[in-house]
């Protein structure tokens, strides 16, 4: 969605469009049941204002649970994560050369690390990736687009920014909306996943993170950063999924360690992983993992 399609929508109109959604899903949901897509996907388009707000083109589509056999058909679904703060410049290296090996989606980093993995990246398949406002999201959101401006000047093709979760869980969804458009604006067309950081919030906050992020044009809802207790569970992408349809991408990111895991969490809707025990994975071994 433009700016310009923002500018019509007041503070007022996105929480009453947010609200009648988690209304709406929270009506479905009996006993913790997900609704199917489908009934979701209704929500949105029986209500003008929800068709108005998520009118903007999506840019990925949702496997559903399409599961590929074999743990190193697994590896096309992977963002090898290398997020700690003492990550050296060799153990980069050292994840990029496995990410070329494995053929991994991506190799995401912090972005001090992007222009380096783009360049030992550039001629394969595998996409360097840069995390924004990360871990916590509670900085001030010019500061998330201009350092999203940066990455993507550095070689970043996408970007995995965190929502504000204090806002979120204050209900002050326009200013989350505000967040997150202004990343995607300065994205330059480049896809933006939004970690929602799903172990800090309730249903009706994950829902509404959710519809949010898929109104300001986010090309992926994802749940964790992996620094914040808890990770991914498929009940979790399960109902993201549900929400969003399948017009964008789910992300399911934080203790996806071994290949069981990662099917689990194809099965219940994701089509991107976040992991850092990647290799095991696709080897069918076991990981610690640790971002």
């Amino acid at each position: 969605m433009s700016q310009d399609n923002r500018s019509h929508l007041s503070e007022d109109q996105i929480d009453s469009i947010v609200n009648r959604l988690v209304d709406r899903v929270r009506r479905e949901i009996q006993l913790q049941a997900v609704p199917p897509a489908d009934v979701i996907r209704g929500t949105w388009q029986d209500s003008t204002g929800l068709r108005g707000l998520v009118g903007a083109g999506a840019s990925r589509i949702g496997t559903a649970g399409s599961v590929p056999d074999g743990a190193s058909g697994l590896a096309s679904y992977i963002d090898h994560t290398l997020l700690k703060p003492t990550a050296t410049r060799a153990q980069i290296v050292k994840v990029c050369e496995e990410a070329r090996a494995h053929t991994f989606a991506s190799v995401c980093v912090n972005t001090t690390w992007i222009r380096l993995v783009a360049d030992l990246l550039r001629g394969c398949p595998t996409k360097p990736i840069a995390v924004v406002g990360f871990p916590l999201g509670a900085m001030v959101s010019t500061a998330k687009a201009a350092e999203t401006r940066t990455a993507i000047s550095d070689g970043a093709e996408e970007i995995d920014m965190v929502i504000n979760i204090g806002w979120l869980k204050s209900g002050e969804h326009d200013r989350v909306y505000d967040d997150i458009s202004g990343v995607v604006k300065a994205a330059a067309g480049k896809p933006v996943k939004v970690i929602l950081e799903t172990a800090m919030l309730s249903r009706e906050e994950k829902i509404a993170g959710c519809a949010i992020s898929r109104a300001a044009g986010a090309a992926f809802v994802k749940t964790s950063t992996g620094f914040g207790g808890g990770g991914a569970t498929a009940e979790d992408i399960a109902l993201m999924r549900a929400v969003v349809g399948p017009d964008i991408g789910v992300k399911a990111s934080g203790g996806v360690r071994t290949a069981a895991d990662a099917r689990k969490m194809i099965a219940a809707g994701a089509d991107r992983l976040g992991a850092s025990a990647s290799v095991a994975i696709v080897t069918g071994g076991t990981g610690k993992g640790g971002y």
